[in-house]
């Protein structure tokens, strides 16, 4: 079995758990997530093993980085790999609808079990689920919840636009 390591990120939508392993970053939580979960007993708390996902986090959310390059290590089923590994590819300060999530991974019927997959990303920021959006355009569940959702599709949008500090006046 191999070392689980993980810390803790104060950020601007709340504190973050990193969790990684030898291959790389595994999960990412909120503080009140719906999937949140106390770290496992067998798990050791390391600043240091975290803190090249901690830089490019804080790089984020200070608005200098819009791609992660980080290794990554999700565990998941062949499908939600697949839309997992689609979301990577969501352009910054930009939205899809699940139903075009689902073509982009080929499954265009799948649209409901994309969501599930998208429901259940364990590295929400990294993999910009939160990116995902109705297909009328409405802001939809969110791991984060839907106001940490909407704060981080503004940060980027401001980031997008050269108006990152512009964003607390909205």
């Amino acid at each position: 079995m191999s070392s689980i390591w993980y810390d803790n990120l104060s950020t601007p939508i709340g504190c973050l758990r990193l969790v990684a392993d030898g291959q790389g970053l595994r999960e990412v939580w909120f503080e009140t997530g719906r999937h949140q979960r106390d770290p496992a007993p067998t798990w050791t708390h390391s600043p240091p093993a975290l803190a090249f996902a901690r830089v490019q986090l804080e790089e984020y959310f200070a608005g200098t980085r819009q791609l992660f390059d980080l290794p990554l290590h999700p565990i998941g089923t062949p499908f939600q790999l697949a839309v997992w590994q689609e979301l990577a590819r969501i352009p910054y300060g930009t939205t899809i609808s699940y139903g075009e999530l689902a073509q982009r991974i080929g499954q265009p019927q799948a649209v409901r079990a994309v969501g599930a997959a998208n429901g259940r990303n364990p590295l929400p920021i990294v993999l910009p689920c939160h990116r995902v959006i109705g297909a009328n355009g409405s802001l939809t569940g969110f791991g984060g919840g839907l106001p940490t959702k909407r704060f981080l599709l503004a940060m980027e949008d401001g980031v997008a636009r050269g108006d990152l500090f512009g964003l607390a006046s909205r």
